[in-house]
Parts: structure tokens; sequence; C-alpha cells
């Protein structure tokens, strides 16, 4: 039996797995929200008092970085670590996460039709992959290939310097750098982008906000999801215009990322935002933006590239390494075939 869990500053998911038929089965699974309990032991402690399992390994994906098997999760007063999460269990060990790296775990666990392919006809290669979520923030992970199998590292890909395109990307960066005094990726490709590149376009005089717009931002409860959602009905152009931008700078980051991988065994898209946006990700501009490298755009034009649909993912993926470390990880498929089958 694993316990596995996922935790961010707005909900935790929790869920215990069994092992059958060489894959994870769910037994049940809970969400609770984060800012509500005093800390992940508790949330813990509640979910196991609901039934009579047994755990037998342990495993937690978090929003943030992992250092010695602790993270501080953004927005949540309490940290998240390994030795507390295993005492609360009653084992003598348990596993903390990058929420990412815990996704690209769960890649193996995905059926095909959790898999969105924005390349069909190409096949992955041997070879490291990549992944990267946009969503609060901007993750990625590169998943290195050993020979049979793909291994997540965690990484904050998110936060290197944002490196612009054109001119309208170059005064983007200085009206930018006039708010923060560094410009990371994930300031402009993450929820908060879509009205970071929308202000923009209105200030800086390269777009005229409509009345009608004006209104609907004033009184939406998520600004950034109120663009992207008129951006996608094709309602208001400034915010169509804006969400082609906002596309073509995560297809450029995705591009980013899958050079420094050398990704030739695929480029996996997650996070919460994909799959709200799909006919946006479909119509031609991210791949444009991935594969805009200049001499090695020839390599990016054989690199698959799929959407992940699963919003378990990552919870997926903390079972699956959990299982890693059980007498039963053998059971847990491996990939020679993960390759073939995506």
């Amino acid at each position: 039996m694993i316990l596995a869990g996922d935790v961010g500053g707005t909900k935790t998911l929790l869920g215990l797995f069994r092992h059958a038929a060489g894959r994870l089965r769910a037994v049940r699974e809970a969400s609770f929200p984060s800012q509500e309990s005093p800390s992940l032991e508790s949330i813990v402690e509640r979910f196991l008092a609901a039934g009579r399992e047994k755990v037998h390994a342990c495993a937690v994906g978090v929003a943030g970085p992992v250092l010695r098997g602790r993270s501080q999760v953004v927005n949540l007063a309490w940290p998240v670590e390994a030795r507390r999460l295993a005492r609360a269990v009653g084992l003598p060990e348990a596993h903390v996460l990058n929420d990412l790296e815990a996704t690209g775990w769960g890649l193996r666990q995905l059926p095909p039709g959790k898999l969105l392919n924005l390349t069909p006809g190409l096949r992955p290669r041997p070879g490291n992959a990549a992944l990267l979520a946009a969503g609060t923030g901007l993750g990625t992970t590169i998943l290195f290939w050993d020979g049979e199998a793909h291994r997540p590292a965690a990484g904050e890909g998110g936060h290197q310097n944002f490196a612009p395109r054109d001119a309208d990307e170059i005064a983007l960066l200085g009206r930018l750098l006039e708010r923060w005094k560094r410009v990371s990726v994930e300031r402009v490709v993450s929820g908060s982008g879509f009205s970071v590149l929308y202000d923009f376009l209105v200030e800086s005089g390269r777009a005229d906000e409509s009345d009608q717009m004006r209104r609907l931002l004033e009184d939406a409860e998520d600004r950034n999801a109120a663009i992207s959602s008129a951006g996608l009905r094709g309602i208001d152009p400034v915010a169509a215009r804006t969400l082609r931008w906002w596309v073509s700078l995560y297809g450029a980051a995705a591009g980013d990322l899958a050079l420094v991988a050398r990704a030739v065994g695929g480029v996996y898209v997650g996070g919460g935002i994909a799959p709200k946006i799909l006919p946006a990700l479909k119509d031609g501009t991210f791949l444009d933006a991935f594969r805009d490298k200049g001499r090695l755009a020839p390599l990016l034009h054989k690199i698959p590239v799929r959407v992940i649909l699963e919003p378990r993912a990552a919870l997926l993926g903390a079972a699956a390494h959990a299982a890693r470390h059980t007498g039963g990880s053998r059971r847990v498929k491996q990939t020679r075939t993960a390759q073939r089958r995506r």
C-alpha cells in the first residue's frame, strides 16, 4: 500500500495505491484545502483516519524546490519535510519530490488518451526527454535516458532569464525591469503572464482596450483566466492577441528546454493552463515558436510534443516513485515500452 501526495499552495491531493496487474491501482483519494490546515502531517492523519490501510511506502510532490528532503511551499506557512512525514505515517523514510519531478515519474502511468499529440507522425527516439508546465509558475524537468527508461531530475528552469526575441519583447522586458530587478521566464509564461502581456499591449499604446473588455476585467474574479478565455473565444481582439503571444512565448520556452536537454525522446507540456487552451496550442503558434531555433531548427522539427491532460499526473508519479522503494517496485512498469508507446 502506497501513500502519495501532490501538495500545492491552494490544495493538497492525497491518494492510496496498490500494485495490481503490473500497474498502480487507486484505492481512494481525497483533496484538502492546504491553507486551512496547520501542517501536511495533520492532513495525512485525517486522510488515513478515514480507513484502516497500512502504509508501506510514501512520497509526495511539492510545488517548490526540494533541498535535503525539505521544501517550503509558496503561500503556505508550513514546510514539507520528509522526516516529519515519515513519522506521521509510521515509516522509517518518506520521499519529498519537486512536483514536476513527480509528474515526470507519472508519465509512465498515463494511458494514451491522457496525452494529446501536437506532432502527429513524429515518434520519440531513444534519448533524453523534457517536461515543462505553466501554472502559478513555470516548472521544468529533464527526463534523463539511462538506456532503458527515463529518470526525472528536478530543475528550476522557469527562473532562468527571460530572453526577448524581437523589438516588442525587448520593449516588454524594459517595462518589466522597471517593476522587477530581474525578469524570469515565468514572469510572462505563467498564469499571471496573461495580465502582464495584456497590460503591456494596452499601456504601451500597441493596442486599444475596448469598453466591453474593461468592464469584463473589472468584474472578473480571476483576471488572467478572463483574458485567456476571451482570447480563446475570440470575443476581444486584444485578448486574442495576448493569448497568441503567450502561447508563442510558451513554445519558445519549450524549445529552449528541448535544446538544453537534447530532448529527442520528446517534450511534454503539463500544468493546469494547457488543457484549458488546447485550441490555441493546436493552431501552430506553439510549434512555430518551439521550432524557431535558427541553425538547430531541423533538430526541433524531429522532436515530438505532447500535452498532458491528466490533472493527477504528479500524484500518480509520487506513487510510482514510492513504489520504486518497495519490494514491489519491479511490478510497476518500467519503460522500454514507454518510448515506443508514446
